[in-house]
């Protein structure tokens, strides 16, 4: 089982919105789709470039260095020049808490 850790709070990712956090070593992306989230690491597998910065259609995230797409709900990479997809966190809410679990 999984443990999870707070992030953030549910008011401070309004429906449509993404917020990014420092969670370890690493940056996340949390999204929220219609009162779903979901996570992402921050970071482009084509160049390294943050992917919250992009534009976001329905759970499809676009890097805005070269246009690669990502599920972000999965972290499949949609299109290239990305060839290798990117790590998902599991997301949970508890409460107004939005939590990730951690690897």
């Amino acid at each position: 089982m999984s443990e999870f850790i707070t992030v953030a709070t549910t008011d401070e990712i309004p429906v449509g919105d993404r917020l990014v956090v420092e969670y370890g070593r690493s940056w996340v992306a949390i999204f929220n789709v219609d009162g779903q989230y979901y996570a992402i690491e921050d970071l482009c597998s084509h160049d390294d470039g943050p992917l919250a910065d992009g534009q976001l259609t329905g759970c499809t995230i676009e890097c805005p260095r070269h246009g690669a797409t990502f599920d972000i709900r999965t972290g499949k990479v949609l299109s290239p020049p990305a060839l290798v997809d990117i790590p998902t966190y599991q997301v949970r809410v508890v409460g107004n808490e939005i939590q990730i679990a951690q690897r």
